[in-house]
């Protein structure tokens, strides 16, 4: 990730954390990003972390690297 507040965040599943304990979940990300998920669908990603609709893969992004989609990351199916 090349935002500078998630340099120690290795994957998907360290972004859902660390977001989810600063209580920021439900934030809106800077650009409501289209995300192509690995099971087919696209969908646009409305909240920081938010699940696929189809097969509710979870992606995240932490809010300072949400304005580009090359931070958005898989987390893993309903990663909670």
């Amino acid at each position: 990730m090349s935002c500078g507040c998630t340099e120690r965040l290795q994957d998907g599943k360290d972004v859902v954390d660390h977001v989810k304990s600063k209580g920021k979940a439900d934030f809106a990300p800077a650009v409501a990003h289209e995300i192509h998920c690995e099971c087919g669908t696209t969908f646009i990603l409305e909240t920081i972390i938010m699940n696929c609709p189809h097969c509710e893969m979870t992606y995240a992004v932490t809010p300072c690297g949400s304005d580009d989609v090359n931070n958005v990351k898989a987390a893993g199916i309903k990663y909670a």
